[in-house]
């Protein structure tokens, strides 16, 4: 394990319609393992990384879609839940980022401005 840091493989960034793209925002790479795997130490899952066009279409995604520019990844850390992760990262990160609160899973993508929005039901 670890071919772009010490906890996370560039496969676990590749869209998921089998194109091969692959890329790491260095900065999304980050975030990932300094702010949530070392601050955690738990595991991270991405249960969506990069979006070629064609998958982004198929499956709703939006049409400027940060994970199209491998810069967004939807993630999970074990044991903790999304909003404790969503909170930490909105406190950390006030200014900047897109942070994303969902039932199972948080959204974070490198943009320069801050987003913020929850999709819970």
């Amino acid at each position: 394990m670890g071919d772009i840091s010490k906890n996370f493989d560039r496969v676990e960034h590749t869209c998921q319609c089998g194109c091969g793209f692959d890329t790491v925002d260095v900065e999304l790479n980050h975030i990932l393992q300094n702010d949530l795997r070392d601050y955690y130490n738990k595991k991270v899952f991405i249960s969506g990384g990069n979006r070629c066009p064609v998958w982004n279409e198929y499956i709703g995604g939006s049409e400027d879609s940060w994970h199209m520019e491998a810069r967004a990844g939807d993630v999970k850390v074990q044991g903790v839940s999304p909003l404790a992760v969503y909170m930490y990262l909105d406190k950390k990160y006030p200014d900047k980022y897109g942070l994303g609160l969902y039932e199972n899973f948080v959204h974070i993508d490198t943009r320069p401005t801050r987003a913020r929005w929850d999709e819970r039901s």
